[in-house]
């Protein structure tokens, strides 16, 4: 009976630490699902997309024709949340009360279902039609790079190859692919969700200094830079609510988030 009584004892104390994991992860993706509902739904997420790429055109449009002396103009974009959608994974995860993880993003690139973000296709076929090459700089994996370049094409991406396809190898950031760009072009716009997309500067988010290079740089953004909206996912989440720590709890990201309000 004394065993039995352990046993049931034991099994109790799992079950609720099971139910009291899987209540902070619905929490979790329920915080999730009105950003994700608003990228699918919201005509306002849509009209600012075709914001950014009509901004985008205009400084194309008044780029001045490189001399024969200097490198030929470039733009260089992030691809997820940018350049492709990929809130279909995001709602899968939600739906199945799950957190991001490596071999289900893995089997999402390999379905090459990711449609192109409002605006995008029709955006870089003008540059392309322009003569100005585009530059793909992403941190998918390296290992994903084929059927990127394939979910590209599918959709009538120009540019879409080996060469201007730069996703990440043993270090996240760009800083060093778009080195690589600019020792052969030069760069005119950069495109992309994540402030890392466009200088090195914001790769260091600790203490407010997003917020403080956001300030400094400030002119650049609709000239040079051309932000889009991401409330799903992204550094503005994992370095300045998380503090770049990733391994808290389900139930600890719970309750920093809430800590995190800014309120009277």
């Amino acid at each position: 009976m004394l065993y039995f009584r352990a046993t049931f004892f034991v099994f109790i104390s799992l079950f609720l630490l099971a139910c009291e994991k899987e209540t902070a992860v619905q929490r979790t993706q329920a915080y999730n699902t009105n950003a994700i509902l608003w990228h699918q739904h919201a005509a306002e997420y849509k009209a600012l997309a075709h914001q950014a790429f009509n901004i985008a055109k205009v400084q194309i449009d008044n780029l001045p024709m490189p001399q024969a002396s200097l490198k030929p103009w470039a733009v260089v974009t992030d691809i997820d949340e940018t350049v492709l959608d990929n809130t279909p994974y995001n709602a899968k995860m939600a739906l199945l009360g799950k957190e991001f993880d490596k071999a289900s993003w893995f089997d999402w690139g390999l379905q090459k279902n990711a449609k192109a973000v409002p605006g995008a296709l029709t955006f870089f076929n003008y540059v392309a039609e322009k003569g100005i090459e585009i530059f793909y700089i992403s941190n998918r994996y390296e290992g994903q790079k084929q059927e990127t370049i394939e979910n590209l094409k599918m959709l009538g991406f120009p540019n879409a190859d080996v060469e201007h396809v730069l996703l990440k190898g043993s270090i996240s950031g760009k800083e060093s692919r778009r080195d690589t760009v600019e020792n052969t072009h030069q760069i005119a716009l950069l495109l992309g969700d994540n402030l890392s997309d466009f200088s090195a500067v914001f790769d260091d988010r600790t203490a407010g200094k997003a917020h403080e290079n956001v300030e400094k740089m400030r002119l650049l953004f609709g000239s040079k830079f051309i932000v889009f909206p991401n409330a799903i996912y992204g550094h503005w989440e994992t370095k300045e609510i998380f503090d770049n720590n990733y391994d808290w709890t389900p139930a600890q990201k719970d309750s920093i988030r809430k800590a995190k309000f800014i309120t009277y």
